[in-house]
């Protein structure tokens, strides 16, 4: 329950994020904009490693990095899969691809992240199956309003966007039980965004005041929807099922929606609320226990 909990916070801080996002990318690139968010990720859960290995060394316990040589690996891992996957949908986005289109196709994750289960031989339930179709049918309804249309280029790079953010899950899968869940967090985001700091000096025209300009929405981007967000995804990760997370976490499309109704007074279409209803039907389906076959 406690991991569950978690993501689902989770999905709530990347929804009300979305408009942060939005607002920002008006003063600088795709690029600039993911390195600035990371690295400020990054450096906020710097005062949190601190503080718990602090609160670690008052209790008698080691405060030494659970995990050592596998932290460095899992969080450079997850940090090259997140900076791609993050900026696949950016570029995506730019090329073309709508924004309730590239969201639709982005949280296709949830269909991913079972089938690479297969790959690794991790067979999830079948009632499993049938959540993830309600959650994809919910998507669709939620995110796509005037039909997919012909296939792009862009909604290619958006689609290939979705296939990483589903090996990302599974790297977190992989490594959350064994390490410690902020530490590698905290490596990710330097990761991410010195790959995007790099892309920012090839692709674009970096722009101080630009950056400062943005400020407001990457101080939000980068503290709460990166530096909390993804820290509360790989901790709840730990306890709860890859494909039962991925399902979780994309009721950040339902959380914007909602976030709009709230902040912006965008009240939804009937199809958009079914679209909601829909996958939270789907992920309290998901939660329900199985029943045990008789010896």
């Amino acid at each position: 329950m406690f991991g569950n909990l978690a993501l689902l916070l989770t999905a709530l801080i990347w929804g009300t994020a979305f408009t942060a996002q939005s607002v920002g990318m008006d003063y600088i690139g795709p690029c600039a904009f993911t390195a600035a968010r990371s690295f400020i990720g990054g450096i906020a859960l710097l005062p949190v490693i601190a503080l718990m290995d602090g609160m670690r060394r008052r209790s008698g316990e080691s405060p030494a990095p659970k995990g050592g040589r596998t932290l460095v690996i899992g969080g450079v891992l997850c940090g090259v899969a997140l900076g791609v996957a993050s900026l696949l949908q950016q570029a995506g986005i730019a090329a073309g691809t709508s924004s309730g289109k590239a969201g639709f196709i982005t949280a296709l994750y949830i269909l991913f992240v079972p089938l690479l289960g297969l790959l690794m031989h991790k067979k999830p339930r079948p009632i499993i199956w049938l959540c993830v179709a309600m959650s994809i049918f919910g998507l669709y309804l939620l995110c796509v309003t005037d039909g997919l249309g012909s296939v792009r280029g862009s909604d290619l790079m958006v689609l290939a966007c979705a296939v990483v953010f589903a090996v990302h899950i599974q790297i977190i899968d992989r490594f959350a039980p064994l390490v410690d869940g902020v530490r590698m967090s905290c490596i990710q985001f330097f990761v991410c965004g010195a790959i995007a700091l790099v892309l920012t000096f090839i692709f674009e025209k970096p722009d101080f005041s630009a950056l400062l300009a943005a400020w407001g929405p990457v101080l939000y981007a980068g503290v709460m929807s990166s530096g909390v967000g993804y820290t509360l995804q790989i901790i709840g990760q730990k306890y709860t099922n890859p494909t039962v997370a991925s399902m979780i976490l994309s009721l950040e499309s339902v959380f914007a929606v909602l976030g709009g109704i709230v902040i912006l007074g965008q009240m939804p279409a009937a199809r958009e609320i079914v679209g909601c209803c829909v996958m939270f039907a789907a992920i309290v389906i998901a939660q329900l226990p199985e029943k045990k076959r008789a010896a």
